[in-house]
């Protein structure tokens, strides 16, 4: 996905999810179905984005990912939670609740 589709994705929705990966990257292909499946089923109103920081490596700078996985979750265009490699869900899930069901409800 290219900046200027990122950045339009962000302004336009709610809240947003980016999952930077590469190609070659083991951890991410084991992170990302946990990824999904979290997201879909506790999070659904977050939209999600994947991208190949290894095809798009302008817009993985643009947004300072300098390591893969990444993950990225916006809420109103401004960045509220960044974790990169060593991911954990139950953080991620925890660091998410209050927020999405304050914004949400």
């Amino acid at each position: 996905m290219q900046i200027e589709q990122l950045r339009n994705e962000i302004k336009e929705n709610d809240a947003v999810m980016v999952y930077f990966s590469g190609e070659n990257c083991g951890v991410c292909k084991v992170i990302q179905p946990k990824i999904k499946k979290l997201f879909s089923e506790e999070f659904p109103k977050i939209k999600q984005i994947f991208i190949g920081a290894d095809k798009f490596p302008q817009t993985a700078a643009q947004y300072n990912v300098l390591t893969i996985p990444t993950v990225i979750v916006f809420f109103d265009s401004k960045e509220f939670i960044r974790e990169s490699r060593h991911i954990s869900m139950d953080q991620i899930e925890q660091q998410l609740n209050r927020t999405y069901h304050l914004f949400f409800n």
